[in-house]
């Protein structure tokens, strides 16, 4: 009886650690994001994370039809002017944040709200470079298969706005006993300004630094509204 060779064995090996690698960083995030094109997406990593940490979980997912126009623009204004004409990748946002970068003092990001959204929706926190590669490749596929509107609405159901706070309707029934629907440009100035960091920062109760940055995005949301930045979602 032939022996099996060692040559054969190891490029099998290979070949099943291709395929497995194939499919876990390729054809499994195709099905997850067509899936997630008409079904809204379940418990996020980061959810788990927090709950277990023990800050609790309030989510309602309300269609894009339900949330303000408002918080659209305020969000646009403030995480990325130009989503309605880039394809996932900021190219101008990531040079300034390089050359930010580099001067060393203060680390400053360049994602785009379809960036943020792959990150938070089918991704762990942490930055290590696996998962940029795959924030990258999910950015990607949202980018063709949801196109701009469902891209926000799926942001703006999933993001944390406060300690065990997801999604617009969520926050604001938390922060202004409101629907999303009925925020205002104020009230949505103010749950954007918090987003970078929502488990520190307050919308409903603004300290002055929040108040002026509040304040800056409601004001660059007016020319966002005026300038049609939102066209591809309202």
């Amino acid at each position: 009886m032939a022996k099996r060779s060692k040559g054969g064995g190891f490029w099998g090996l290979v070949r099943t650690v291709f395929m497995i690698g194939l499919i876990v960083f390729f054809i499994g995030p195709v099905v997850v994001v067509a899936v997630y094109r008409f079904v809204p997406p379940p418990l996020t990593f980061l959810m788990v994370q927090r709950a277990v940490e023990g800050h609790g979980f309030a989510r309602q997912w309300v269609p894009i039809e339900r949330i303000s126009p408002a918080l659209v623009r305020a969000v646009i204004a403030a995480e990325d002017a130009r989503f309605c004409e880039h394809h996932g990748f900021d190219m101008n946002a990531i040079e300034k944040a390089m050359k930010a970068n580099a001067k060393g003092k203060k680390l400053r990001g360049g994602s785009t709200i379809s960036q943020q959204t792959a990150k938070n929706v089918f991704l762990w926190p942490g930055r290590d470079w696996v998962r940029k590669g795959l924030e990258a490749w999910f950015t990607v596929l949202i980018e063709v298969g949801w196109g701009k509107e469902r891209i926000m609405e799926v942001y703006l159901n999933s993001i944390e706005w406060g300690p065990g706070v997801y999604g617009a309707e969520a926050a604001a029934q938390k922060n202004f006993h409101v629907s999303a629907a009925k925020l205002t440009s104020a009230q949505a100035a103010r749950l954007a300004a918090i987003v970078p960091k929502p488990l520190s920062w307050k919308a409903a109760t603004p300290g002055p630094y929040m108040k002026r940055r509040a304040g800056s995005i409601n004001r660059n949301a007016r020319v966002v509204r005026n300038e049609g930045l939102t066209a591809c979602v309202l």
